[in-house]
């Protein structure tokens, strides 16, 4: 009989994007079928960008490697490896990578990330 006590996830699910961005969600809607959190992998390449978006969810980053830059309601924020950044839900943002590197980073949203509640804009 499994234990109910713990979930070990070995198997994170990909989720597939158009913009050649790798995601792995450890838990979440796709992965666990979790709305509480989400937790992915993410790695996006040099020149990857994503339209604004004005989520109903924190989304909490914290950099591996590389960096990438944040358009938070007007102001640019470059956030590097080491460091991370909390984004408020009902906050305007666009997310970026214009740099020559990769940048390799954790996602965790409360409550779990999904496509209708991102509201991203049109491009």
């Amino acid at each position: 009989m499994k234990s109910q006590k713990f979930f070990h996830q070995n198997n994170p699910s990909p989720i597939p994007v158009p913009d050649l961005k790798m995601i792995l969600e450890h838990f979440g809607k796709v992965a666990t079928n979790s709305s509480d959190i989400s937790i992915a992998h993410m790695i996006a390449p040099p020149g990857w960008s994503e339209p604004f978006q004005t989520p109903d969810f924190d989304e909490y980053t914290l950099m591996l490697r590389g960096k990438k830059i944040l358009e938070i309601e007007g102001e640019k924020v470059t956030v590097s490896a080491g460091e991370s950044i909390l984004i408020k839900k009902g906050t305007r943002v666009r997310y970026s990578n214009p740099f020559e590197e990769e940048a390799e980073y954790w996602a965790i949203c409360t409550p779990a990330f999904s496509i209708e509640a991102v509201h991203r804009e049109d491009v």
